[in-house]
Parts: structure tokens; C-alpha cells; sequence
């Protein structure tokens, strides 16, 4: 429950402040998106599998996110920013699908 009324804190907050993102990060807000996704189904699937260890949900999510940003950084530096977003992207939804599908075979037994 504390991490609902937390989620429904940090929503309205969001609408209310408006935050602006300076234009530095834009190109990496969205791949620590879908990063952050990556850990969370990751962690959602590992929770109903019974093997969930917060530890290890707080180092994959941490991790993810530090190195698909890395990723896309040092692909801007060589010129290639935009082919190494796709492929982080592509490589995330993979993940993310994938932990979605056994999401969906766990809950529906199908």
C-alpha cells in the first residue's frame, strides 16, 4: 500500500511542478525508461516466482539504468548515438516482453 499512495504522490507532484528536463539528459531519459522497466518486470517476475531478493532488484535496477545510459552516451561520442538507442531499446523490450510473457503464464496459468 506504501507504494501505491508513493506512486500517486510522485504522479500528482509530477503534474503539479511541471519539472523541466535539461536538454544534456533528454537523450538518455527515455532509454533509463525503459531500463527502469526492464528491472521492474524483471523484479515483478522474480516476485512471483517466489525467488524476488529487494538486493538484487535495488543492483539490477541501479545497473540498468547506469548502463544503457553509459551505452548511448559513449555512442553519441563515437557518432553512433542513435544506432545504439535502437539497440538498447531492442534489446530491453526483448527482456521486457519476454518477463511480460512469463508475467502472463504465471498469473494465467497459460
Amino acid at each position: 500500500m506504501i507504494a501505491v499512495l508513493g506512486l500517486v504522490v510522485g504522479v500528482v507532484a509530477g503534474l503539479l511542478v511541471r519539472p523541466e528536463v535539461p536538454a544534456v539528459v533528454e537523450p538518455y531519459l527515455p532509454i533509463a525508461v525503459v531500463a527502469a522497466l526492464d528491472a521492474v518486470f524483471g523484479g515483478l517476475r522474480a516476485m512471483l516466482d517466489g525467488i524476488f531478493d529487494d538486493k538484487v532488484f535495488v543492483v539490477s535496477f541501479l545497473s540498468n539504468v547506469v548502463v544503457a545510459a553509459l551505452i548511448v552516451f559513449l555512442g553519441d561520442k563515437l557518432g553512433v548515438g542513435a544506432q545504439l538507442s535502437t539497440g538498447v531499446v531492442v534489446v530491453l523490450g526483448i527482456r521486457i516482453f519476454s518477463n511480460a510473457a512469463a508475467i502472463r503464464r504465471h498469473v494465467f496459468q497459460a
